[in-house]
């Protein structure tokens, strides 16, 4: 594996210096009045510096345009996004450029007293030519950008579609065992469903909800459990103050950890259990923890299929490795963690 690693790392760097070789050529021939008749030691000089340019330049701007690209667009409307995209570039090939001459200085090739003439005879063609690619690169990784973005959206869709019925199957299910021997608590419990379902529905467009919002929805879901669980059924919700109430969390998300704990834990037994739900923040990430002390939970038995197992693939398709979902059973307890950025979340309201 590390051999075929190596071969492709090998091949794509091959790839990025003959493309650098090419781009060398097309810039000394169109700028270079190089012709079929101009002696090979001219042509050569005037690739081998168009070439020195655009490795002081190119790879530079390649890294660090689509990292700071996304950062201006989601800050400043058009089209002052675009002048400060421009202008980076235009700053990046200035850098470039007089990195390039001081190299070209070091080897020999040129002379120290002609810098400045060099310079300024430079800049019109890095700048023009750094913004010639550099925008196509960017417009190029945006639209990749907004590809994927549509792709993970869809991916969430689906799995939302898997969650959200689960979650009203079990609720209607309450409402029926309810119907015969407590009408009014059936009645309540159903009020409290149109109130979920509003606001599952209100906060259908976007895959993020307020913290707030969430920990609202997760108390009217208890207490729905409740009504058919009474006493078996007791619970807290805590946010220590370092959790800000707007900080976003993925939809339904600490609701089917409760959901969880309320099947495995209180349903099971007689007794019931008690669930424990709080939010904070730590080191810059926001850490949901939903703890009950009912029996062990194997996480490595979770099949296809449920609502953690759906949770993870949520969590990978809308954050990738940036999130986690980890269970720790133990006797006599069993305790869900989800972590995410919450600087990474606050990014994505903007976005």
């Amino acid at each position: 594996m590390s051999q075929v690693r190596g071969r492709r790392r090998i091949v794509r760097w091959a790839g990025w210096f003959a493309a650098y070789w090419a781009m060398a050529i097309a810039i000394a021939v169109v700028f270079s009045d190089i012709t079929l008749r101009t002696p090979w030691r001219v042509v050569w000089g005037a690739v081998w510096t168009s070439l020195v340019f655009g490795l002081c330049i190119g790879p530079v701007t390649s890294y660090a345009m689509p990292r700071i690209a996304p950062w201006v667009w989601c800050r400043l409307r058009f089209p002052l996004n675009w002048f400060a995209i421009a202008a980076t570039m235009a700053l990046f090939a200035l850098a470039g450029s007089a990195a390039a001459i001081g190299i070209l200085m070091l080897v020999g090739y040129l002379a120290t007293s002609s810098f400045w003439h060099w310079y300024s005879g430079s800049i019109r063609i890095s700048v023009a030519v750094t913004l010639t690619i550099g925008l196509f690169i960017t417009m190029f990784e945006m639209n990749r950008a907004r590809l994927a973005q549509a792709d993970t959206k869809a991916q969430l869709s689906s799995l939302e579609s898997r969650v959200q019925p689960h979650f009203l199957f079990n609720t209607l299910n309450s409402i029926a065992a309810l119907t015969r021997e407590d009408p009014v608590g059936a009645e309540r419990v159903t009020t409290q469903l149109a109130a979920l379902l509003r606001s599952s529905l209100e906060g259908s467009h976007g895959p993020l909800v307020r913290l707030e919002d969430e920990l609202a929805l997760v108390r009217s879901y208890l207490e729905i459990e409740r009504v058919r669980f009474g006493d078996r059924l007791r619970y807290t919700i805590d946010g220590d103050g370092t959790a800000k109430p707007d900080a976003g969390v993925p939809r339904m998300a600490i609701q089917t950890l409760v959901e969880n704990s309320v099947k495995y834990a209180v349903s099971s037994r007689r007794e019931g259990a008690t669930i424990d739900v709080r939010a904070a923040r730590v080191d810059g990430r926001l850490r949901i923890l939903v703890r009950d002390d009912g029996p062990e939970f194997d996480a490595t038995q979770i099949p296809d299929g449920h609502g953690l197992a759906l949770l993870r693939d949520r969590l990978a398709a809308q954050f990738g490795g940036r999130a986690s979902l980890s269970v720790d059973g133990t006797a006599g307890a069993t305790a869900v963690t989800l972590e995410f950025p919450d600087e990474f979340l606050i990014r994505r309201r903007f976005a």
